[in-house]
C-alpha cells in the first residue's frame, strides 16, 4: 500500500502528503486483493443514498470485484443500508450495523429534529409515534408511502411522509432488497434492523471507531472526525488516545492526529485516474477537503439509484464528473473535465473510462467515451 515515511511528531504535512497518505488507505492507489465484507470494514462503510453507488466504489478500490459478490452479501444479510452516520444511509456490513447504531442514534435523532420533517410532527408524541412505527414494521416490511398511510390513519392531522420519516429517523432501520442489488431494482422498502439482522444491538468502543477512521482517512483533525460521523466532543476522545497517536499539523497549523503504523507514502508517488460514485465518502468524511479538492469546485448531488454517474481523480485530486448517457445499444461515458487538462491526463482517463463501461454497461453493444472541459 506504498512506501512508509517515518515522518516526525508535529511535521507539517502539505496537501499532496495528505492526499497520497489518504489515496493509498482507500485503495485508490493500487486495488487492494480484498474480500467484499473486510473491504467494506475498512471504509467504515460506504454512503449508500444511491444503492449501487457502492458497486462503484468498491470497484475501483478491490482487485477483481464482481458485483455479484456484494449482491450476494446483501441478500444474506449479510451487508446491509441502514441510516447512520451523518444521518444518512450508508452501506456496512452486519457486525458493523449492530455495533455503529448505538453510537450514533443520537446524530439522528438530533437529524430529524432539525429537518422539516421533524418541524412537521411537533406536537407529536414521538415515543407513541415510534411505538406505532415498531408495530407496523414487526408485521411486515413497508414503502415510506405504506408506513406514513398507516400512520396517518392515528395521526391524520400530520402530513403521512414526515411520519413515515420520522420512523426511519427514530428506530434502527434497513432497507430491503431487491433495492441495493445488482441488476435488480424495487421501491426503497424498510425493515426494523434487529428482526432483518437477528441479533443485537452492541455499541462498539467510540475510541475503536475513531482508530479506525484514521486508518481509513488519516492523517485527520478533530473537526475531520466528527463530520465522519456527526458525533459532538470528540476532542475529548482523541485527548485520550494521544498517547497512542502521532501528532502532525498541517498548512493552517490545525493538529491532525495518526496511527502510528499507518501508511503515510512518499508524497510524489504517482497517482493513477480513478473513477468514483456519488456521494463518496471520499469528499464527505472531511471538515477541510483540501487535500482532495479546490474550494470553488462543487460536489454535485445526484439523485438516482446509482452508477450513472460520479466524480473523477485525476493525480490524486478532484478533476471534474462523468455521467453514463445510454442510447438503445450504445453506452456513452460523458466525461467532463472542471480545467483543461494534458494530453496523457486524458488519455490515462479515458482508458479507465473503458473499464469503467465495461463494468457498469457491459450489456450495451458498443461503448463510447465522449471527453469536454467545463
Amino acid at each position: 500500500m506504498g512506501d512508509f515515511v517515518p515522518f516526525e511528531a508535529g511535521t507539517v504535512l502539505g496537501r499532496r502528503a495528505l492526499n497520497r497518505a489518504l489515496l493509498v488507505r482507500q485503495m485508490l492507489t493500487d486495488r487492494q486483493p480484498l474480500g467484499v465484507e473486510a473491504a467494506i470494514e475498512h471504509l467504515v462503510g460506504m454512503q449508500g443514498q444511491a444503492p449501487l453507488a457502492p458497486y462503484v466504489g468498491l470497484w475501483s478500490r478491490v482487485k477483481g470485484f464482481r458485483p455479484e459478490e456484494l449482491a450476494k452479501l446483501v441478500e444474506a444479510r449479510q451487508v446491509v443500508r441502514m441510516p447512520l452516520m451523518r444521518a444518512t444511509v450508508h452501506m456496512v456490513t452486519a457486525r458493523d450495523a449492530v455495533g455503529l447504531y448505538p453510537l450514533v442514534r443520537p446524530v439522528l435523532a438530533r437529524g430529524f429534529a432539525g429537518s422539516e420533517f421533524g418541524k412537521a410532527v411537533r406536537g407529536v408524541d414521538l415515543d407513541a409515534l415510534a411505538a406505532a412505527g415498531r408495530e407496523a414494521l414487526e408485521e411486515k416490511a413497508s414503502t415510506r408511502v405504506a408506513l406514513g398511510a398507516a400512520l396517518k390513519e392515528r395521526w391524520p392531522e400530520v402530513d403521512a411522509t414526515s411520519l413515515a420519516y420520522a420512523i426511519t429517523y427514530l428506530l434502527p432501520v434497513v432497507q430491503v432488497p431487491p433495492r441495493g442489488v445488482w441488476g435488480r431494482s424495487g421501491a426503497p422498502t424498510w425493515a426494523l434492523a434487529e428482526g432483518w439482522l437477528g441479533r443485537p444491538f452492541e455499541a462498539v468502543d467510540i475510541e475503536e471507531v475513531v482508530r479506525r477512521y484514521l486508518g481509513a482517512f488519516g492523517p485527520a483533525s478533530v473537526m475531520d472526525v466528527q463530520t465522519f460521523c456527526g458525533l459532538t466532543r470528540l476532542g475529548e476522545v482523541l485527548e485520550r488516545l494521544r498517547p497512542q497517536l502521532m501528532v502532525y499539523r498541517d498548512e493552517g497549523g490545525r493538529e491532525l492526529f495518526d496511527l502510528p503504523d499507518a501508511p503515510r507514502p512518499d508524497p510524489e508517488i504517482p497517482a493513477p485516474p480513478r473513477f468514483l460514485p456519488e456521494y463518496d465518502n471520499l469528499f464527505f468524511n472531511y471538515a477541510d477537503r483540501w487535500r482532495l479538492m479546490e474550494p470553488s469546485d462543487p460536489l454535485p448531488l445526484w439523485p438516482g439509484n446509482g452508477a450513472q454517474a460520479g466524480t473523477f481523480l485525476v493525480d490524486g485530486f478532484y478533476a471534474g464528473t462523468w455521467k453514463l448517457v445510454r442510447d438503445k445499444d450504445l453506452a456513452t461515458l460523458a466525461i467532463e473535465f472542471f480545467r483543461p487538462a494534458g494530453k496523457r491526463a486524458t488519455a490515462g482517463l479515458a482508458k479507465e473510462g473503458e473499464r469503467l463501461l465495461k463494468f457498469i454497461a457491459k450489456e450495451a453493444g458498443r461503448h463510447e467515451i465522449q471527453i469536454s472541459t467545463r
